[in-house]
This record gives C-alpha cells, sequence and structure tokens, in this order.
C-alpha cells in the first residue's frame, strides 16, 4: 500500500513562504477547520479570524502555514517557523516541472518564462544548465524568498 506525503518547509515566516509556493505551484490554502470560505474569498483572512477565535495569541500566528493541490494530486506542503536561519544547501530538493516534454530550444524558453514570473514573486535566479543529451535536458536552479534550492525542470 502506498502512502501520502506531506512535504514541510522550515521557515521564518511560514505564511509568505507559502504565498510564494502556493502562486508558484498554482496550489491553495485551505481553509480553517469548519470554515466555509466563498469561493475568491480570503482565505489567510479567514485563518486571522479563526486563529483569534479559538483564542490563538497573536504572536503564535504564524508559527505554520500549509498549501495544497486543489486536485488533489500533489503532496501537501507544510511551513513550519523555526528560529534558526538556512546556512548549507538543501539535502532535498523540489523540481518544478514546468516543461514536460519540451526539448532543445523550446524546453529553455519555457524555463526562462517561468524563471521569470518566478524571479518576479520572490525567487533568485542562481544557475542554468544547458542540454546535454542524452541524459541531461536542461534545467534551471533557482532558490525561493527564504533561500531553499529548487529546480526548474
Amino acid at each position: 500500500m502506498s502512502r501520502h506525503i506531506q512535504v514541510t518547509f522550515d521557515a521564518h515566516d511560514p505564511r509568505g513562504l507559502s504565498t510564494f509556493w502556493r502562486d508558484a505551484l498554482g496550489y491553495v490554502h485551505p481553509a480553517p477547520p469548519g470554515v466555509e470560505v466563498p469561493e475568491g474569498g480570503d482565505v489567510l483572512a479567514a485563518w486571522d479570524v479563526f486563529l483569534a477565535r479559538v483564542g490563538v495569541p497573536e504572536d503564535m500566528r504564524n508559527v505554520g502555514s500549509a498549501i495544497e493541490d486543489p486536485d488533489g494530486h500533489g503532496p501537501r506542503i507544510f511551513f513550519q517557523q523555526v528560529p534558526e536561519d538556512k546556512v548549507v544547501k538543501n539535502r532535498v530538493h523540489l523540481d518544478v516541472r514546468a516543461a514536460p516534454g519540451l526539448q532543445g530550444e523550446e524546453r529553455m524558453a519555457a524555463l526562462e518564462a517561468e524563471c521569470e514570473r518566478l524571479v518576479a514573486l520572490g525567487a533568485a535566479r542562481v544557475r542554468r544548465f544547458e542540454p546535454a543529451p542524452p541524459l541531461g535536458a536542461g534545467h534551471i536552479v533557482m532558490t525561493d524568498p527564504e533561500g531553499n534550492e529548487f529546480c526548474l525542470d
């Protein structure tokens, strides 16, 4: 039997980092338990109201945040607040599949377009790897707003 997984990021600002990855991946923030958020409603504002209502002190309202694939295919991603800075390269990273099935110039153009979009959201470009057939199709290494490495593949 297979298992569902959740990917967890350590973060200084869980809400901010979850918002970046929400927009990067086309995920959504789930609504608070028992709360119906109307379509187009502000889920994060609903969380603020919910957390206040259940007595969570204001300084504890950004200790965690989650995003989910609205189609239910990808893993849930959780962001937990930690005090320490990131100091070394990730041992595990995400590959954002931005050009599946594309090759050569067309692939790299699609990756560059996605890179531009993600930079506008707060990511940073690190390095481009050119296609090197037969094993390397080409990719771009980036970092999210808190310095976590990921690849556009």
